[in-house]
């Protein structure tokens, strides 16, 4: 684990160093270039999705944040080097359900920080949160957290349940501490230090159970997705805030007394064959917490990519009974 946290926060130090170097060396044209390019990969993904986009000042983080639906709220918090879009497989369908709330994680997507020292740590990501759901939220939502927004969503549950409804955790760090197998260990590294197509789709390849089959689902869509994906991996403020997140957040086990201080009533929802967070960890979550788990089969570590039905199902099912505490 601490390995993996050096290999992030170097990466964050590298590619600022790097970036400084190129805007030397680039004209106003070509960054321009590059900048349209990401916006317009994420626009494309945007495009069908029925959301509007807004931004608020949220914890000293300007942040940007898609809304669209009517009912009970939920929200929807994505994973690291992700970003709201990560969600787009599954807004659609609960929009038709719900007020639906998916905000880009400090430092990710569009969202950046307001201040100089881009300090993230729990109690600030969590004010953040706080203050997202008070200025989005007319009732406590169902506060849904995927990977490294499933730790954050856990943290704030643990100190703030009387402002949700329900939780789900899916496939979520924090539970103990980050341990992928190797080869996915490798497979991030690898992209953090090198962003770049085939760093990312070797990311991937072990993110999903079947990468070649899930481009196919995705069409056209897949180019944007990586492409986006790539635009903010390669953006030093947004390499530096996953560094921090990770660091303080993702990385370390939340405390077992901090879990079980968690009284929402509480969903896991995870992929069988995630090497991330092997499926035996939530196993041990369930019992300990008593805590409902959803197994969803064919899928690797990111369900709301791979397998949006299945997860919807676990959603609409947690969000019925609140979990079999």
């Amino acid at each position: 684990m601490q390995a993996m946290a050096a290999a992030v926060q170097r990466r964050s130090v590298a590619r600022s160093d790097e970036r400084l170097t190129e805007r030397d060396d680039m004209t106003t044209t070509q960054g321009a270039a590059t900048t349209t390019s990401g916006q317009e990969a994420r626009q494309h993904l945007l495009s069908r999705l029925p959301v509007t986009q807004r931004r608020e000042l949220l914890a000293g983080v300007w942040t940007t944040v898609l809304e669209g639906g009517e009912g009970a709220p939920v929200v929807l918090l994505h994973g690291p080097a992700g970003n709201a879009t990560h969600w787009m497989r599954v807004i659609p369908e609960l929009a038709t359900t719900h007020a639906v709330i998916v905000p880009d994680l400090p430092g990710h997507g569009e969202s950046q920080l307001a201040d100089d020292d881009g300090t993230l740590d729990v109690a600030r990501v969590v004010d953040w949160l706080r203050e997202l759901i008070e200025c989005t939220c007319p009732s406590p939502p169902t506060l849904v957290g995927y990977a490294l927004g499933g730790a954050i969503a856990a943290q704030f549950a643990a100190d703030h349940g009387d402002r949700l409804d329900r939780l789900v955790l899916v496939d979520a760090l924090g539970l103990t501490g980050f341990a992928p197998t190797p080869e996915f260990g490798l497979a991030l590294e690898e992209f953090l230090a090198r962003p770049g197509e085939r760093t990312h789709d070797k990311l991937w390849q072990h993110c999903a159970l079947d990468l070649d089959g899930l481009r196919a689902q995705m069409g056209e869509h897949w180019e944007s997705f990586a492409a986006y994906n790539l635009d903010r991996a390669r953006t030093p403020g947004a390499s530096a805030a996953l560094g921090g997140l990770m660091a303080q957040v993702g990385l370390p086990a939340i405390p077992v007394a901090q879990l079980k201080r968690i009284a929402v009533p509480t969903t896991l929802v995870w992929g069988r064959h995630d090497l991330a967070t092997a499926l035996p960890i939530a196993e041990a979550a369930r019992d300990r917490y008593g805590w409902a788990l959803h197994v969803i089969e064919g899928c690797a570590d990111d369900p709301p990519i791979e397998q949006p039905a299945a997860l919807l199902r676990a959603l609409h099912a947690a969000m019925r009974t609140g979990g079999d505490r």
